[in-house]
């Protein structure tokens, strides 16, 4: 299998997604990059930085005689402005110039917000993604989008801004709990949902393998997820039309996540957001009965949640209007019309999503 893909900007080749088993081939494509004798960056946080920073930094200790870490308290309680205002001055302090480099270590709020001071830092240095989980792997490391929380909301701040390089070292997942891995892997599974009936398939008679982290069938299944958003960023970059195809399950999921004072992984709420699409999707008469209940039960077996309890469904609601998906007060909202075929719908009612909600509310205190 081809260890590499080419996202394409504006028609143009933009960055390379290369996939490896170690950090052994990162120094060399940095080199091929220009960033030799350059000063870098580690920006990581305190999980990761236990686990992979000393081995990133030895892999590339050739590149440069200047490299720095900077370690974010990990959270997405801490992915905020606050901490974007300290890697600012971490960088300040150590002189970096736009010809520097900073690397993301880390799963998505790493990435986000190491994209975020990338962009925004002398108004642009580089960076280049070295995402360690599932979610960031087959999803946020890849098109450009980057961001901070604000006043409570996902990523209200934010800019599109293109890595220089995704490097993947697949068997950063193997120190995945068994929680995490199953959040990052209902971003897969909205994958198969909203572009690849034939993929959303294969992952099902695949259970086993990916459930035991197999190295081929994770690289598969990796390499897979990454085609299809590529696909889908590079036909809409900015987010004007079908790229919010792959907010499936995210605005009431992101709502969710609120509520629960995000003590629930982002992939358990997304996975609890899909559920409720495909609820309203049919009750429309889009999906039959029987696909909807088929993509609520696979969830089950790959460890993600069906049900929510202890909730305030009219927060819940309140929520999915601060959504930054939101269009002129009406809610740009992912439905499925068919397994592998999604749609962008804005007449989606607060009706329908109580319903949803009740629906997920409904399996666990009943069933």
């Amino acid at each position: 299998m081809e260890n590499r893909l080419t996202v394409n900007y504006n028609n143009k080749p933009c960055y390379d997604i290369a996939f490896s088993s170690d950090f052994s081939g990162l120094k060399e494509e940095l080199s091929n990059l220009s960033f030799d004798k350059r000063k870098v960056a580690i920006i990581t946080d305190s999980n990761v930085e236990k686990l992979y920073l000393q081995e990133l930094s030895d892999s590339i200790r050739e590149l440069s005689d200047k490299i720095f870490s900077f370690s974010i308290p990990a959270g997405e309680e801490n992915k905020n402005l606050d901490e974007i205002r300290k890697i600012y001055d971490f960088l300040l302090e150590r002189h970096f110039d736009r010809h520097d480099l900073l690397i993301a270590l880390g799963g998505g709020v790493v990435g986000d917000m190491c994209g975020f001071a990338a962009a925004t830092y002398l108004r642009g240095i580089a960076f280049v993604q070295v995402p360690t989980t599932l979610l960031a792997q087959t999803d946020s490391s890849i098109g450009g989008k980057t961001g901070v929380d604000l006043g409570g909301v996902k990523n209200m701040v934010g800019a599109f801004y293109m890595p220089k390089l995704v490097y993947m070292n697949i068997s950063t997942l193997n120190s995945l709990d068994e929680r995490q891995f199953a959040s990052g892997f209902a971003e897969v599974m909205k994958h198969g949902l909203i572009k690849d009936q034939n993929y959303y398939s294969w992952l099902i008679e695949n259970m086993y393998e990916i459930q035991d982290k197999d190295p081929d069938t994770l690289i598969e299944m990796i390499k897979r997820s990454c085609e299809i958003k590529k696909g889908v960023v590079e036909k809409d970059p900015l987010e004007k039309g079908d790229r919010a195809l792959l907010n499936l399950g995210h605005t009431l999921g992101h709502a969710i996540e609120k509520h629960k004072g995000f003590e629930m992984l982002h992939g358990e709420c997304v996975a609890l957001g899909c559920i409720g699409a495909a609820f309203i999707s049919w009750k429309r008469g889009l999906l039959s009965m029987d696909e909807f209940y088929e993509i609520r039960d696979m969830f089950v077996p790959f460890g993600l949640p069906i049900s929510i309890d202890s909730v305030d469904k009219e927060d819940i609601l309140n929520l999915t209007k601060s959504d930054k998906k939101a269009d002129s007060d009406k809610i740009r909202f992912v439905l499925l019309k068919k397994i592998g075929k999604a749609i962008i719908d804005d007449t989606v009612t607060r009706q329908e999503m109580s319903d949803a909600l009740d629906e997920l509310i409904y399996i666990e205190t009943n069933d």
